[in-house]
């Protein structure tokens, strides 16, 4: 519920229901495309999927539109003049860190065979923690990119 005061004006728990999407600018649209849609395997929205608010943007190429298994949007914006405020990835300042993909712990050192089959850098890891296990990596912009399990 919302409070009724302005003074203390809060959305309670429970009022957030979910993560609707993500929204990720990109310079290269194929290659980011081909990375979250080939490699890491998330769904890419065709047709009467994609948001009407988004059609005519996917359709010149502008936009594209990624579900993750629980639903969450993966929103790639275009845009071929972006540059990264530093062209080394561990050095670039964002205010998020990176996106978390959780998997099945079983099928975690699959996912890090994909990633070095890919030639994909992996910038941390994979390590194992009390919380489970993860891998660091960049996608093709320099965001970065975690794929982890709970712990077995």
């Amino acid at each position: 519920m919302l409070s009724s005061s302005c003074a203390n004006s809060v959305l309670t728990p429970g009022v957030l229901r979910k993560v609707h999407h993500i929204a990720l600018n990109v310079k290269d649209m194929q290659a980011s495309r081909h990375f979250y849609g080939t490699i890491l395997g998330l769904h890419e929205l065709k047709g009467d999927e994609v948001p009407a608010t988004l059609v005519e943007l996917v359709a010149v190429g502008k936009v594209a539109n990624f579900i993750t298994p629980d639903g969450t949007i993966l929103d790639l914006f275009g845009e071929p003049e972006l540059s990264p405020p530093d062209p080394n990835p561990d050095k670039t300042f964002t205010r998020a860190y990176h996106l978390a993909f959780d998997i099945d712990p079983q099928l975690f050192e699959q996912a890090v065979a994909v990633i070095r089959d890919n030639q994909i850098a992996i910038a941390h890891g994979p390590v194992t923690r009390p919380t489970g296990r993860g891998v660091y990596f960049y996608d093709p912009d320099g965001f970065m990119i975690e794929i982890r399990c709970d712990p077995v």
